[in-house]
């Protein structure tokens, strides 16, 4: 059975190695492998949200649950990542910066669609944007190489894709707006 402390331990045990974030994308491959497992300890959900499962220096783990055809804008993490689906589907297109361009605009260079059971690895300098795609629920753990809430990070304008700080709170009322959708 899944136990966060375990998983924690387990996460931080695999960077320390030399491949650091393939043992965490083998770890997190393991956990959402079990689905029922998953939903038993971390519950059943009703509504879309962030919840913050471990957060360290080094360490964050969150079990983020997108509302139905919710969409988040371009945005990076400046720290690797690694993301693992047990319900649902979850879209990411990824970005890049274009050179020389001084508003720092990105252009779309790549795309994965990850359902249940799938887990893909994120590197420290990877731009994407996150979509859920079905009228249900999709949940998921997002698994990351630092302290997620403390690291500066940026977010692109889905209008004109130029470059601005990273804003929670607007990030936050979009999962609100997606849960009123519901």
């Amino acid at each position: 059975m899944f136990e966060i402390e375990k998983f924690a331990a387990d996460c931080r045990a695999a960077m320390q190695g030399t491949d650091s974030m393939q043992g965490v994308r083998e770890i997190v491959a393991e956990a959402v492998s079990d689905p029922t497992g998953l939903l038993k300890v971390l519950g059943e959900p009703d509504r879309g949200t962030v919840q913050c499962l471990h957060k360290s220096n080094d360490l964050t783990i969150l079990n983020v649950i997108w509302a139905p055809r919710m969409t988040i804008m371009p945005h990076n993490h400046n720290m690797a990542a690694v993301i693992g689906v047990y319900t649902g589907r979850e879209d990411n297109i990824f970005w890049r910066r274009l050179k020389d361009d001084a508003e720092g605009r990105i252009e779309a260079a790549g795309a994965d669609s990850l359902g249940p059971k799938d887990a893909c690895q994120l590197g420290t300098n990877i731009i994407h944007s996150v979509t859920n795609p079905t009228s249900n629920l999709t949940c998921a753990l997002h698994v990351y190489s630092g302290d997620f809430y403390e690291e500066h990070r940026s977010e692109w304008n889905p209008d004109d894709l130029t470059e601005a700080d990273y804003d929670v709170e607007k990030n936050m009322k979009l999962f609100e707006e997606a849960n009123a959708r519901l």
